[in-house]
């Protein structure tokens, strides 16, 4: 479940292919005061560096767009200051913590664990009635429109969106 805190930072990756490593995009959204305050969005050099089919149907990205994309410890650089003392919320945790994990440890880079959340597993413990717990589903259930889906940025602003409802309305949902 996610506690009743007011600062976070939803973030989204993409992958290019089936290793957790690839990861290609990615977007950050910070909260505070329950608000949005800051965003970011970044492609990224995946590695390894090949998309598979079946990534690039999904968000629609290729080897020409990250060609000279930095790499990850480039764009990290720039994010880590945004993310400090803050957790970190995700819709599907297990994938995009797997990925920060797996990028970290494939460059070598020193993984703090930061306290992760995720709006799906809370979404399933406290909207039993939707047909599906898929973020375009939960964000259009919590009043966000997501029309981009799989750009990363617009799923860590639904995602956002997502906690923000989940939290300002705690104390009136309760899980059926």
């Amino acid at each position: 479940m996610i506690p009743q805190i007011t600062e976070f930072a939803a973030i989204d990756f993409e992958t290019a292919n089936q290793h957790r490593t690839s990861v290609c995009s990615v977007g950050i959204v910070i909260v505070k005061g329950l608000e949005i305050v800051d965003t970011f969005y970044s492609l990224i050099k995946p590695l390894p560096d090949f998309y598979s089919y079946f990534t690039t149907e999904i968000h629609g990205l290729t080897s020409k767009d990250t060609k000279y994309a930095p790499s990850f410890p480039a764009v990290w650089q720039k994010i880590a200051p945004k993310l400090t003392n803050l957790p970190l919320i995700a819709h599907n945790k297990t994938f995009d913590e797997g990925c920060l994990k797996s990028v970290f440890s494939e460059y070598k880079m020193n993984y703090e664990n930061p306290k992760f959340y995720c709006t799906c597993k809370t979404s399933k413990k406290l909207f039993k009635d939707l047909p599906n717990h898929q973020l375009q589903t939960v964000a259009q259930y919590c009043g966000h429109r997501l029309d981009h889906h799989h750009n990363a940025l617009e799923d860590a602003m639904a995602c956002a969106s997502i906690a923000i409802h989940i939290i300002k309305n705690l104390p009136l949902i309760t899980p059926k």
